[in-house]
């Protein structure tokens, strides 16, 4: 079961082997049926702090690293993230199944967890927009109570397609766009494409590509937008989760093994392993620190597979499962790969 939490949970590789042990031991299961008159209100989009990022205002995805720059005021494109699951603790209010995005200390969390070392891999080539969302409980991924998941999950869609209709509307101004997530978010995403990008064709143009991460994303998923098998192609998505050699996650003959997979060093959909010497760059609880050659690469059968990273406590971090890792442990590769495929996309707009 911890191994299934470590895959479900969004914390980012910057926690330390304790916090993870703590989180796993004291993690909350909610026990109450769903109950639709008990949700925490919508958001208001037009109001800027139910965003966590924008580039209208300071906040964790203008952050970055030693020795790299913050683009976002001259970049020619745009990212929607969609943040993963920080809602993982006990809900000291009324609503247990989705997160009251007015909740301070979770949003906190989220800002200095995922916005700033998911979210920022962009804002070297994007405007980085990321909403707040009323986010499924972590309880939505192993509940055996399945109604109330879907319907947790479902609410909290309609909170990402409705940000994601607000940024169209207001923000992006034609512009071409990348849609971004991690685990929960990638959930969420998925419909987005498939329900709102695909079905409108001035979207479609305006599509660079996906990088929808952390879970299994199979290669028919969606009917027009194929898996990018290319380091420049563009009208695709990009898709892997993260697992040491030899390890094959519980869940791997229900959905795992289906999944679309591309390497994030190489950017190639093919089984050929790329070195630790192609790692241009981890970056991990000392966000201001760059590491290169932390770990390699290899696809397999549906899964990324890594040797051990070259960190602290790797040997006892992961039992195998390094979902924490999908961004960081390739944050340089996926930053440089991002300004690639940008600039063959408005290459082929020419």
């Amino acid at each position: 079961m911890r191994r299934i939490i470590l895959f479900l949970c969004c914390l980012p590789i910057v926690h330390q082997l304790t916090a993870q042990k703590r989180n796993s031991h004291e993690r909350y299961e909610v026990q109450t049926p769903f109950n639709d008159q008990i949700i925490p209100p919508a958001p208001d989009y037009t109001d800027y702090t139910n965003w966590a990022a924008l580039p209208q205002k300071n906040d964790a995805a203008d952050t970055v690293p030693k020795g790299l720059t913050d683009n976002q005021k001259d970049a020619v494109a745009d990212v929607f993230f969609i943040h993963p699951t920080t809602y993982i603790h006990k809900p000291d209010g009324a609503y247990h199944w989705n997160a009251d995005i007015r909740d301070s200390s979770l949003n906190k969390r989220t800002d200095h967890s995922t916005i700033r070392y998911q979210a920022t891999v962009f804002n070297g080539a994007c405007r980085v927009y990321a909403p707040r969302y009323r986010q499924s409980h972590l309880s939505v991924f192993y509940t055996p109570n399945r109604s109330a998941a879907n319907q947790s999950l479902a609410l909290a869609y309609t909170d990402v397609k409705s940000a994601f209709l607000y940024y169209i509307n207001h923000f992006n101004s034609g512009r071409p766009f990348i849609i971004a997530s991690h685990s929960q978010g990638t959930t969420h995403a998925q419909k987005l494409i498939k329900y709102i990008i695909e079905t409108d064709s001035l979207l479609l143009k305006q599509f660079i590509c996906a990088y929808i991460i952390g879970m299994p994303v199979p290669a028919d998923s969606f009917n027009l937008i194929k898996p990018c098998i290319n380091p420049d192609d563009i009208g695709c998505f990009c898709s892997w989760s993260t697992f040491q050699y030899g390890y094959y996650p519980a869940w791997y003959s229900i959905s795992q093994k289906n999944a679309a997979v591309i390497n994030p060093i190489s950017w190639r959909a093919d089984s050929i392993p790329a070195g630790a010497d192609a790692n241009k760059g981890a970056v991990l609880q000392n966000f201001e620190k760059v590491k290169p050659g932390i770990c390699d690469a290899t696809v397999y059968k549906g899964m990324l597979w890594i040797h051990r990273p070259k960190i602290p406590f790797a040997r006892t971090l992961s039992g195998g499962n390094y979902h924490i890792g999908d961004y960081n442990l390739f944050y340089m590769n996926i930053r440089e790969n991002v300004a690639e495929r940008i600039n063959t996309y408005l290459k082929h707009k020419r």
